[in-house]
């Protein structure tokens, strides 16, 4: 089953809300690809994406890459998710400037099970 929608409602002309899941029958596509300021979808590109790959400002999803980011593999500036890579980084394994998790590499400050400050070890 496939959703698409794209609201009217433009911001320098993308739409404010675009919705895209499951086969386009218009462009032949297997998965919806989202894309507007707030893009929800089997792959989602905006301000707020959520979708199975997301890129965005803030990004939810399976894969998600952004300045604020969670997910199962996520990305960003701040970074949550099963393995985490960013400034600020929390995860099962997360590596980043400071990092929080089960498996913890940070440069300046890193807690976790398994932690290690890179700071002190180069």
């Amino acid at each position: 089953m496939s959703h698409y929608y794209t609201s009217q409602t433009k911001i320098i002309g993308i739409p404010l809300l675009e919705i895209a899941y499951g086969r386009n029958p218009h462009t032949n596509e297997d998965r919806g690809h989202a894309r507007g300021i707030v893009a929800l979808g089997d792959s989602a590109t905006g301000v707020i994406a959520c979708g199975g790959i997301a890129r965005g400002f803030v990004a939810v999803g399976g894969v998600s890459i952004g300045v604020i980011s969670t997910g199962g593999v996520s990305v960003g500036a701040v970074s949550v998710g099963g393995t985490s890579v960013g400034i600020f980084a929390i995860g099962g394994i997360a590596v980043g400037l400071s990092a929080l998790g089960g498996i913890a590499v940070g440069w300046m400050a890193s807690l976790g099970g398994i932690a290690v400050k890179l700071s002190e070890v180069l």
